[in-house]
């Protein structure tokens, strides 16, 4: 079986870390794997991409960065009509305007597609103008793509109702953030040092993320402004397009002091176990791998009920606090509240082992021989004239 996985770039993000995880894991274990970039710029090359072997386009065209979606409709039809995939694998939700333009332009020489769902479907954050055409898109998205992976069982029923899809064409895996080794490592490297209410040192707080809108670092700063203690420090890993904004509201708040942004770094989930609370405020996420490495390096965790999946990561509350999302007096109450290493290392541990690699990436592809076992498995004559297919070909 040959997996095609396309992507943008090495730039970073959290779909396209898993998904260079997940190619180098079907590799090693003997799946025909090939790559697709639109682009080889970005970090992740020196970083979770090295030793890929890929293909790109060989033209370029000027500012491909800043409509690379276009750029991957344009080009990428050929490359699968030259690399001849039984399966294209579509990483995330940003791509599955690819994924549906591949259909159009294919039509039945588009082979199967297996379509993860990287982000919230409900977005309740957006305007109802928004979300009414929203909703209409995952329909087409539905016609189009053949078969859909949640991250986490709660998005079963999300991804049936909103993308109007059988229960039969959605499968469940958990995502594949974490390795055997990497929990390991993260367990053994873990300081142990007392808990720090009370001995002057004040809370180490961390985040992990993309400075964009999405993730809501305003509300994190402006949280942590009022909540945090004198002695509290916040460290935020992560480049963005709002950095510049970030910082100066930090100074604005009277914080900047306390609040560093360290950029990029290649593993950030290495440095977890140096704080003592993972935070995070987006409007809206899946199951979010930052949460997954917090639970792994079993440091607190306080985030907002940005996903129909954040309740059942953090067991009900009891492996993290949630607060509503965009409540700036929640998510400061919940600081102010936060009680370094009151874990429960057993708890931690259970839940991050189900999101690992060495699972994920062959459940991958068992879902996806069984997709291409239907797709070409013979229909019985009677059924055939008595049945309308699941999902009609575009």
């Amino acid at each position: 079986m040959r997996v095609l996985t396309f992507l943008h770039s090495f730039e970073p993000g959290g779909v396209e870390r898993i998904a260079l995880r997940l190619v180098h894991r079907w590799r090693a274990t003997g799946v025909d794997a090939p790559l697709f970039l639109g682009r080889t710029d970005g970090a992740m090359a020196r970083d979770v991409g090295e030793g890929l072997d890929f293909v790109t386009p060989r033209r370029r065209w000027p500012g491909i960065a800043h409509w690379e979606t276009l750029w991957m409709v344009a080009t990428l039809p050929r490359a699968v009509r030259t690399i001849r995939p039984d399966v294209l694998f579509c990483a995330g939700n940003t791509y599955a305007f690819v994924a549906v333009m591949l259909k159009l332009i294919l039509g039945r020489d588009c082979p199967p597609i297996v379509a993860k769902i990287s982000n919230n479907l409900d977005r309740a954050d957006a305007s109802w103008f928004y979300r009414l055409f929203y909703r209409i898109w995952l329909r087409i998205q539905g016609l189009a793509i053949d078969h859909f992976v949640g991250m986490e069982k709660p998005m079963r029923a999300e991804i049936v109702q909103c993308v109007g899809v059988s229960p039969a064409r959605v499968a469940i895996i958990p995502d594949p953030a974490l390795s055997e080794a990497q929990i390991a490592a993260l367990r053994r490297d873990a300081p142990v040092v007392p808990p720090r209410d009370g001995d002057g040192g004040g809370h180490r707080f961390v985040t992990v993320a993309r400075l964009a809108p999405q993730k809501n670092l305003a509300l994190m700063l402006r949280g942590f402004a009022r909540g945090a203690g004198p002695a509290d420090t916040l460290t935020i890993f992560g480049e963005g397009p709002e950095r510049t904004m970030l910082e100066a509201l930090a100074a604005e708040l009277g914080v900047a002091g306390r609040v560093a942004f360290q950029g990029y770094v290649a593993n950030p989930a290495a440095l977890l176990s140096r704080h003592d609370t993972l935070l995070l405020s987006s409007h809206y996420e899946g199951v979010p791998a930052v949460i997954l490495e917090a639970l792994a390096a079993n440091i607190g965790i306080i985030a907002t009920d940005c996903s129909r999946s954040m309740a059942a990561l953090l067991q009900q509350g009891t492996l993290g606090t949630l607060v509503p999302v965009g409540d700036e007096t929640a998510f400061a109450a919940a600081i102010r509240a936060a009680r370094p290493q009151s874990q429960n290392a057993q708890r931690t541990l259970h839940q991050a082992r189900r999101f690992t690699i060495e699972h994920g990436a062959d459940h991958y592809v068992r879902v996806m021989r069984g997709v291409l076992h239907r797709r070409t498995a013979p229909v019985p004559a009677a059924a055939a004239r008595v049945e309308a297919p699941v999902a009609p070909q575009l």
